[in-house]
């Protein structure tokens, strides 16, 4: 597991934090309705406060999609609202990954040859992906104009956040890694087709815990989702008939964010227009075809091409005995393409989905096409 993987599946973390969230409580008989542009908006926020996954996807979309959507992720076609989050094909095998069997061992086994006590190569690493993703998001034209601005400071803001926190402490990992490993294996989603034999509304709220419980882990890095939620204030900016644009405003790892959210009503409620747009886009989504790891190949390429990415200097020949790939310092190991994001060639495939807990916050979705510099997404 490379550092620049390690920071990617950071971001997608936090992306589920602030994005789309998990599943928590029993929906009620009666749930409140926004009649107010602002409202839509408070209320996902709050479902995400309450890691109630299952609700937000409810209140995120009208009657009629919700149910073509239940329709396609049992098809496995969609795992729509994870797919509002950086990664989101990958994120099955991020719970599979954490639920293998001695995973605690192989994942503690791993930090501790690749990250612990790599701060300089994982500050850089923290740097360079938050680089690349403003960048691709600033260019990507699948994002409104309203998205690009919030995801950018949100990416901005995790990326500050991830050079300044802990995540080379190993005492801090020893104790994360053991809480992701239970909270994932409680979820029952590890096997292949687990997400869509359990079907959308129950797998949701078979991930609340699990998301309540990286949330913690978050927080034991500085970063507080909870409160950024709590926190969160949405006020009408403009409406004009059917449609307004909304200000949310709210302080994240110690820094502010003010950005604007677009909001259309139907059938006398409100909805979040580019959420809308994506659940509509993935409801009549195709069957997949396997991922690929080619934008991320190509990220890593790009990185190593500018001479940021964080790669141990090349050392003169060295003996058999030194050819494991390992990083006698405890630095960052030599680069992988083959892995979902530049992992690190001595790691197994499950291992690099979730060596380093906190660092699940750093990185924003790829892009499905890459130039030169690219990548993610928040919500």
């Amino acid at each position: 597991m490379s550092i620049i993987r390690h920071a990617r599946i950071a971001v997608l973390t936090t992306a589920v934090l602030l994005a789309a969230a998990a599943c928590g409580p029993e929906p009620t008989a009666v749930e409140p309705v926004p009649t107010l542009p602002a409202q839509a908006v408070s209320q996902l926020a709050s479902d995400l406060r309450r890691n109630d996954l299952a609700g937000y996807a409810r209140h995120a979309v009208p009657p009629a999609l919700h149910a073509r959507l239940e329709t396609a992720w049992s098809e496995g076609r969609t795992v729509w609202p994870l797919t509002e989050l950086p990664l989101d094909d990958r994120f099955p095998g991020f719970i599979a990954a954490l639920a293998e069997q001695d995973a605690e061992r192989k994942l503690v086994a791993t930090y501790r040859r690749q990250f612990a006590g790599a701060d300089a190569e994982l500050r850089s690493a923290a740097k360079t992906l938050g680089l690349f993703a403003t960048q691709y998001v600033r260019s990507e034209p699948d994002y409104s104009e309203a998205e690009r601005d919030h995801h950018a400071q949100l990416i901005g803001v995790m990326s500050d956040w991830a050079q300044v926190a802990p995540l080379g402490d190993s005492k801090r990992a020893r104790e994360a890694i053991p809480q992701l490993v239970s909270a994932a294996r409680a979820t029952g989603l590890a096997a292949p087709d687990a997400f869509a034999k359990a079907g959308m509304d129950r797998s949701l709220r078979r991930l609340g815990p699990f998301v309540e419980r990286l949330k913690q882990v978050l927080g034991g890095y500085g970063l507080n989702l909870d409160a950024a939620l709590d926190g969160l204030d949405a006020s009408l900016a403009e409406q004009t008939g059917d449609t307004a644009r909304v200000r949310i405003r709210y302080e994240l790892a110690g820094a502010a964010v003010d950005a604007y959210v677009l909001v259309e009503r139907i059938d006398d409620r409100w909805y979040l227009s580019d959420v809308l747009r994506h659940a509509q886009r993935e409801a009549d989504a195709p069957a997949k075809a396997p991922s690929s790891p080619a934008v991320a190949e190509r990220l890593a390429a790009v990185a190593k091409l500018q001479g940021r990415a964080p790669v141990p200097a090349a050392k003169p020949a060295a003996p058999a005995s030194t050819a494991g790939g390992a990083n006698p310092a405890g630095g960052a190991g030599p680069a992988n393409p083959a892995a979902p994001v530049a992992p690190v060639a001595p790691v197994t495939p499950a291992a690099p989905a979730a060596t380093d807990p906190p660092a699940a916050a750093l990185k924003p979705a790829p892009p499905t096409s890459v130039p030169a510099p690219a990548a993610p997404k928040p919500h």
